[in-house]
């Protein structure tokens, strides 16, 4: 098939949820994506932070292709040796004590509310705080959760039982903990919202607020976990340990792989049957993830996202600089960057696709970077350089 034919094909039957560029890819290599016409483009977005060792890293295929060979699928009535070892590695990683493997993030977060849930049940608790702008999935608790009344039309009646405030305002979070909230949800970088920081010291004091209430903490780091910002987990920027963790996206490297970490005092009030995943935990998502955590350590990843995350930042602040009537901000952490622009963002990620540079718009005027966390300064030296002729 030609890509005419793939992609009326795709329209003919696939629901119509996504509006995509008009390009069909064939494969991956390192931070590029080839077309099924043998055009090469540099893949500044890596499946939305996904591929976090870029396409098809030797380690990671080798891993799933090994496993495949093996075992690909057992019930979690059974024991793998794949998932003891990746929950424990996770666990040791987090300071958290226990874990829950699941397929997406959205998945994660529908579970970490279950369990915030459950944890305030035997005390009456059971509202949870998000924050304006937020994004935690598009499941119908996860939809809930998220701040965005955009995502939420179409689909009431919402459940019940989420209440939100503006993100960095401390002020506002104290009025709406209440002694009826069980969490606050938050992520430690606002993704969708448009790569939004916290205010330094505002992680800490959203931790010190839910104690005095008795509420869990939660972090979604579906997007900035799993060393996108430069260390393991955001949280760690900040010295401040959640309750729940949200994990997905980067930790299967291309593999459909998330979890929920919590703490011990936490998973003492879950009991069998309170949760569960057929799919969960398989061997062969539990070796891919094995396999990206040992690359971490193999290749440095975590000082490679640090040095190669400060020169991306030095070259998109030279860009403002020599663009200031386009660009009104550049924020974020580690290879998580937003250039906020005073105008629509869709014309120069269509700009970038047509030169062969693959970046997305989010909150309109948001271009979002997400490349490979093994990226290189040459990529980022073309990338900018792309993105500069399209700007």
């Amino acid at each position: 098939m030609n890509s005419a034919q793939i992609m009326e094909q795709t329209e003919n039957s696939y629901m119509p949820f996504f509006g995509r560029q008009k390009v069909v890819f064939e494969r991956g290599e390192g931070c590029y994506l080839y077309d099924i016409d043998g055009k090469r483009y540099l893949d500044f977005l890596s499946g939305i932070a996904v591929n976090a060792l870029g396409h098809n890293h030797p380690g990671l295929v080798a891993a799933i292709t090994a496993q495949a060979g093996k075992l690909i699928h057992c019930s979690n009535y059974f024991y793998t040796e794949p998932q003891a070892q990746l929950s424990q590695k996770l666990a040791n990683l987090s300071g958290l004590g226990k874990v829950f493997l699941a397929n997406s993030g959205t998945e994660a977060a529908e579970g970490a509310i279950k369990i915030a849930r459950k944890y305030g049940s035997a005390s009456g608790k059971t509202r949870i705080i998000t924050a304006q702008n937020s994004f935690h999935g598009r499941t119908l608790g996860a939809l809930k959760a998220t701040g965005q009344t955009k995502y939420h039309k179409g689909f009431e009646p919402m459940i019940d039982g989420f209440d939100y405030v503006p993100y960095n305002d401390l002020p506002a979070l104290k009025e709406a903990l209440s002694e009826n909230v069980c969490a606050v949800m938050l992520e430690p970088i606002q993704g969708e919202g448009g790569i939004i920081e916290p205010a330094p010291g505002y992680l800490g004091m959203v931790k010190k607020l839910c104690n005095a209430v008795g509420a869990l903490l939660i972090f979604d780091e579906v997007q900035t976990g799993m060393g996108r910002t430069g260390t393991m987990f955001a949280y760690q920027h900040e010295n401040v340990t959640p309750d729940i963790l949200t994990l997905g996206k980067g930790l299967g490297g291309g593999y459909p792989m998330a979890a929920i970490l919590c703490t011990d005092a936490v998973a003492e009030r879950l009991g069998k049957g309170d949760h569960g995943s057929t799919f969960g935990g398989n061997p062969l998502g539990c070796a891919a993830a094995l396999a990206v955590l040992a690359a971490f350590e193999k290749e440095s990843i975590l000082e490679n996202v640090q040095i190669n995350g400060g020169h991306f930042r030095e070259k998109l602040l030279k860009l403002q600089v020599a663009h200031p009537d386009r660009i009104k901000a550049v924020r974020g952490r580690g290879l998580l960057i937003g250039m906020e622009l005073n105008s629509d963002g869709a014309p120069v990620v269509e700009k970038c696709m047509e030169r062969g540079l693959i970046i997305n718009c989010t909150a309109g005027k948001v271009l979002r970077f997400a490349p490979a966390l093994n990226v290189r300064k040459e990529h980022i030296d073309a990338m900018t350089a792309i993105l500069s002729e399209a700007i």
